[in-house]
């Protein structure tokens, strides 16, 4: 899992780098394209064109049958449960390249969070720095004191004291950027320590608010650092960023939605060049 996370990474940073000094929509804009474009072409070739395009039919003939006999009520019926029958067959026809498309679409807008979700960290301003910790550490500290520290780079600051919060397995600490720039802090157990970036730069970059355990959960949904020694006894590091909104012809929004916009219409825009039948 890590070899893959650490190649679709290289890949998206690649693809948007001629994006970083640009509004993110213009980078959004180009990947639902390039998305558009792939998802067609994978249904395409997973799905039987020749049945749906058959089916689409059917189901056309039905409307307009009823549209023809408006006044005949057997008729009617008689097509509604025709296009009922039609779009459970068209339903069954599209699963298959659904099902084929369902992973690789998961993996683009999980890649896509950690570009277009995270706003950078500006100078002045405050976050908070959280380590959890296992239960096999929690047994081995008991209910004192943890003895985790922190240690920051000249670009950040710590503004408050550690806070241990033994039901939650967790230590934090707010921190203050003083510096824009990539910086790297470090936390400190007992001789090991282990590190987090903190990205407080600017443009359209990846930035990761969590570098995850070595389970493949945590590496499926936090993909974007590199994850914690499977032995650690850390088990994950959180910086808390802004949420990024992306300016849609004005309108500040989640960039889910912009995304989800651009993508339906390159995609039925497309499907006729392609000759793709959806």
């Amino acid at each position: 899992m890590a070899f893959l996370n650490g190649l679709l990474s290289r890949v998206f940073d690649l693809l948007l780098a001629p994006f970083r000094g640009l509004p993110p929509v213009v980078g959004l804009l180009v990947l639902s394209l390039l998305t558009s474009v792939g998802m067609l072409l994978l249904f395409k070739v997973t799905s039987n064109q020749d049945r749906l395009s058959v089916v689409k039919r059917r189901m056309q003939a039905g409307i307009y049958e009823i549209r023809l006999f408006k006044d005949d009520l057997r008729s009617i019926f008689r097509s509604q449960m025709e296009i009922t029958g039609h779009t459970l067959n068209y339903l069954r026809l599209s699963l298959v390249p659904m099902l084929w498309m369902i992973v690789p679409l998961f993996l683009v807008l999980v890649q896509l969070q950690f570009r277009f979700g995270y706003a950078a960290l500006e100078p002045g301003r405050e976050t908070i720095v959280k380590a959890t910790f296992g239960e096999g550490f929690l047994a081995a500290v008991g209910p004192g004191d943890p003895h985790v520290e922190l240690g920051v780079p000249p670009g950040l600051r710590i503004n408050a004291p550690r806070l241990w919060i033994p039901s939650l397995r967790e230590v934090d600490w707010r921190i203050v950027v003083l510096e824009p720039g990539v910086h790297t802090l470090r936390i400190d157990v007992r001789g090991e320590s282990f590190e987090k970036v903190v990205d407080a730069s600017g443009g359209l970059v990846r930035r990761s608010p969590v570098r995850p355990s070595s389970s493949f959960m945590g590496q499926l949904l936090y993909p974007a650092e590199a994850p914690l020694p499977r032995a650690a006894p850390v088990e994950s590091i959180t910086i808390e960023y802004p949420e990024l909104r992306v300016s849609l012809f004005g309108w500040k929004t989640h960039w889910l939605v912009a995304f989800l916009i651009f993508t339906l219409i390159f995609s039925f825009a497309l499907r006729t060049p392609l000759k793709v039948t959806i």
